[in-house]
């Protein structure tokens, strides 16, 4: 793979590779943050549902609901992990990634409900605490266990959760089985769950379901994390509005793209890099960003972008739709340097560094598996000549399938939202609009550091994000002073620290910086600290 995993906030942790392949909510086409995300369509049929049994009980549940006016059930979920059992997820302990987990899937729906126990319940004396496991358990529509190997639990997991339906087991004992929608799923064990299927008896999708589920856990983030529970409930249990956009909708998309779109296709087949774009596309599953990210990095054209402005943007031909998530809801800083924060000081400290540096800041952090972990990324805002405009242009490495370093570089128009720290980014990016809410979540007195939040859609692409990033004028981590108030500010975020990734500063050679001829910096904050003009 050309793109290796970057380390995390933490030291690297030999034992777990790290991949940086996000499962994205969407079908055939990948829409690029705020430094690479330009969506185009596979060119094929890509779906994940659940067997034809299953799809038939959950739209007539659906269905009777609706009817009836009566509130969906809460989907319950219990997890199961290894006492003292600890994650690839820089060494945090399983307990704690999962209890995350837990409220992280509360951001999707208030009605998902995940109960997270250490495996010693099972081994407890106490009969009330065991009485209360096996009542939540036959309640239970999933059943996770996460690095279960004690025998003793082991025996009592299998002997009381034989009426879950969903059962997945992730780094546990080869004795605990694997089931969905009812059905055992056989495998042959090597590494992890599912790592080779050679029994089913499920329909194909239901395999399909199976590869997802394993891949996604496979990349050691939290977003997949979630995202396995998401695939399966959306599978088995009942519709997960923001997966809707994985199902192609067939026919009708190549009918609408033959008739708004036909010279852009042609030009596109008729182009080597836009035409091998499409190939490469068509190899990547429709759930991995990085993936889609590397053709679109390694193929970008013109032509390319013309196929996705015209398929996508203008006709929507693959009929998809998305929204900016609302959860987190993050609040901004309000003082900086003990004054109110105010729209033109906020808009300052985006500037940061820039004027005494030839940048804004650097990331030296970001929690985004898909979007935050690109190397040598410099951020530049500014002001434009045109009042009260303002800009923001990232520049950033990618490593291309060729093995090849490439420098690219994007172009955001930024608008003050109501509240003083909070704005709205828009940028066409390779023929697709994508619209993000940022935050100045904190910014330290002295700019020696800061952290943004975003949440984002790309609409067309039918594309929901969110992230954050931590940004120094040097890209280096701020100084174990500091860190308690870096802590808070994640916390704000919903973020634990073990969640982000560190980015690779180590080699940015000659990036291409600048801003326009005209631009204005700063407005009321005064930038005199030169401590970083050597940088």
């Amino acid at each position: 793979m050309a793109m290796e995993a970057p380390p995390r906030l933490r030291k690297p942790i030999p034992a777990f590779p790290q991949t940086r392949r996000f499962a994205a909510f969407r079908i055939g086409l990948t829409p690029f943050h705020h430094r690479p995300r330009s969506p185009v369509p596979q060119l094929r049929r890509t779906a994940l549902r659940a067997p034809t049994i299953f799809r038939s009980a959950v739209s007539e549940a659906k269905e009777i609901a609706v009817t009836e006016g009566l509130p969906e059930p809460p989907v319950r979920i219990v997890a199961f992990v290894g006492e003292g059992s600890v994650s690839p997820l820089n060494l945090a302990p399983w307990q704690e990634v999962m209890l995350h987990t837990a409220k992280r899937l509360k951001w999707v729906d208030e009605g998902y409900e995940m109960l997270v126990f250490t495996d010693s319940v099972c081994q407890s004396d106490d009969d009330n605490a065991q009485t209360s496991m096996r009542r939540e358990l036959s309640r239970a529509d999933i059943l996770v266990n996460v690095a279960v190997t004690n025998e003793v639990s082991v025996m009592w997991i299998e002997g009381n959760s034989k009426s879950v339906q969903n059962i997945i087991c992730f780094d546990s004992s080869h004795r605990l089985e694997n089931k969905l929608g009812g059905s055992y799923v056989e495998i042959e064990r090597k590494v992890n769950f599912f790592d080779k299927i050679v029994g089913f008896s499920g329909s194909n999708e239901s395999v399909e379901v199976v590869r997802t589920v394993s891949e996604a856990w496979d990349r050691h983030n939290s977003d997949d994390i979630r995202f396995c529970l998401l695939v399966i409930i959306n599978a088995y249990i009942r519709p997960v509005p923001i997966l809707k956009n994985l199902r192609s909708k067939g026919l009708s998309t190549l009918n609408c793209m033959v008739k708004n779109c036909g010279p852009q296709i042609i030009n596109c087949l008729l182009d080597p890099n836009c035409r091998k774009a499409l190939q490469c596309l068509n190899q990547c599953s429709p759930v991995d960003q990085v993936c889609n990210y590397r053709c679109i990095a390694s193929y970008e054209s013109p032509n390319l972008e013309a196929f996705s402005l015209c398929v996508l943007q203008k006709n929507n031909c693959l009929e998809l739709d998305a929204k900016i998530p609302e959860k987190p809801y993050v609040p901004p800083m309000v003082k900086f340097q003990g004054k109110d924060l105010c729209h033109e000081a906020a808009e300052d400290l985006f500037v940061g560094c820039l004027g005494t540096l030839n940048w804004s800041w650097r990331v030296v952090a970001g929690q985004n598996p898909a979007y935050d972990q690109f190397p040598c990324q410099y951020q530049l805002f500014y002001r434009g000549k045109a009042k009260g405009s303002f800009w923001y242009e990232p520049v950033f490495q990618v490593k291309t399938l060729e093995g090849k370093m490439v420098w690219r570089r994007r172009k955001y128009r930024v608008k003050r939202a109501k509240i003083p720290g909070t704005f709205s980014f828009s940028v066409l990016d390779n023929g697709v609009v994508s619209n993000e809410f940022w935050t100045i979540v904190d910014v330290s007195d002295d700019l020696s550091w800061g952290l943004f939040h975003y949440s984002g859609a790309a609409r067309a692409a039918g594309q929901s994000y969110t992230g954050a990033v931590l940004v120094s004028p040097d890209g280096a981590y701020p100084n174990d002073m500091k860190r308690r108030r870096l802590v808070l500010a994640l916390e704000k975020c919903g973020i634990k620290d073990w969640e982000l990734y560190t980015v690779d500063n180590c080699s940015c050679v000659d990036p291409p910086l600048g801003i326009p001829e005209g631009a204005s910096l700063h407005s009321v904050i005064k930038v005199q600290d030169k401590k970083w003009a050597s940088v």
